[in-house]
């Protein structure tokens, strides 16, 4: 079985390198991937799925029915959205959108998941229950999931797998992570409210922008201090806004950051760990605030059984050396956390970067992705995929 999609994968690579150089060159942001959306379904209609648009406004679902009597339906999840970065490689596919990137290989990601149908519909008579392929949108904005699953892309789901691009490790490798894959990020804004008044006294006002100074300050020193250095907690504040005259104390400053976490219960103290903080720092010094923090998405756990799954798969076609065991989980986030709420998952690492040097990381202008990579990604996912209803 191995041997055929080995076979069925290598003989599609330049069918599937046209697509990703497509895909590239014209990248949609978040929710607006209406010409991709397009192209996408049109190449799993060619290949005999039945096709359903609009799924999480512009998302797409393909699905693939085998010919055995297995009821169990896998889902096979990639998100299609492009970032609003300015690309600087020097690609002769580079991205013709000004500002718009796929910087996060995204574009790898749909190819993947066009290649791994495009496999499997060939083999539809060796695969004993149902697939569904869901080509997400807005990952990036961490709301795609959100919107597929609310038009059903998860009902009667049985399990997910799903797969993300690393540059840190070399093309024609596959890394996998058992338990916690990504963090949980949550967003955080802070208003703190003083008292405007002349910049030559300071005595007779109370100053916002020192009290949030000191309130960054306190927090960053809390977490070492008070949050178990085993669940590790990540917060920035990236944007600060607040004075109206460069001799006037200000009497509003308003931050906004993001918060990462691993552990569920680190994450549910959090909010009133913050506030507290906050309270603190500001009652000395008489001035008021408001904390409003907004749970964003989970962490992706991956489910044991999926992970083994997807490492012997991978194993199966790259050959035992070029698959890894990923020792630490990223403080990144992905929304794919938001399936594992309705069913069992698990999302891997493709390498995609190139040997012996520094390869630019994910969300930079001069990221580049190696298009060998996606005859590995497809013949992993295809084989995991396969492999999924031998699972007892």
């Amino acid at each position: 079985m191995s041997t055929r999609i080995k076979q069925l994968a290598e003989t599609l690579s330049p069918r599937l390198i046209e697509i990703r150089r497509h895909l590239h060159s014209y990248p949609e942001l978040s929710g607006q991937e209406y010409q991709t959306s397009a192209y996408v379904a049109g190449i799993l209609s060619s290949y005999g799925l039945h096709v359903r648009e609009g799924v999480g406004k512009t998302g797409v679902i393909g699905e693939l029915k085998g010919e055995g009597d297995d009821a169990r339906q896998l889902a096979i999840r990639t998100d299609m959205d492009a970032l609003p970065i300015q690309e600087m490689t020097q690609l002769e596919f580079a991205s013709r959108k000004q500002g718009v990137m796929h910087a996060c290989g995204h574009d790898i990601h749909t190819t993947i998941g066009l290649g791994t149908a495009m496999v499997l519909s060939a083999m539809q008579d060796e695969i004993p229950g149902k697939l569904r392929f869901l080509f997400q949108p807005a990952e990036e904005i961490a709301q795609g999931a959100g919107w597929m699953v609310a038009d059903g892309a998860m009902d009667e789901v049985d399990a997910i797998l799903s797969v993300h691009v690393l540059p840190s490790i070399p093309a024609g490798s596959v890394a996998v992570r058992y338990g916690a894959l990504t963090a949980a990020a949550d967003n955080l804004e802070i208003t703190i409210m003083g008292e405007a008044g002349h910049g030559a006294r300071p005595h007779e006002a109370v100053d916002a922008i020192w009290i949030a100074a000191q309130v960054i300050t306190t927090l960053q020193q809390a977490i070492s201090r008070t949050q178990n250095p085993l669940r590790p907690v990540v917060l920035t504040i990236g944007q600060m806004k607040g004075g109206r005259a460069p001799n006037v104390i200000a009497d509003q400053v308003q931050m906004q950051g993001t918060v990462r976490s691993l552990h569920p219960e680190t994450r549910a103290q959090l909010p009133q760990w913050i506030e507290e903080i906050v309270a603190s720092v500001c009652r000395p010094y008489g001035a008021r605030y408001h904390v409003d923090y907004q749970a964003g998405v989970p962490s992706v756990h991956n489910t044991a059984s999926l992970t083994q799954l997807i490492e012997t798969a991978a194993q199966g076609v790259c050959g035992s050396e070029n698959v890894r065991i990923l020792t630490e989980p990223s403080l990144g986030a992905e929304d794919f956390s938001l399936y594992l709420e309705h069913a069992p998952g698990a999302m891997f690492r493709l390498g995609v970067g190139k040997v012996d040097q520094v390869n630019p990381p994910l969300h930079h202008p001069q990221f580049e992705a190696q298009e060998s990579a996606i005859v590995t990604g497809v013949m992993t996912m295809a084989n995991a995929a396969l492999n999924y209803w031998q699972q007892a």
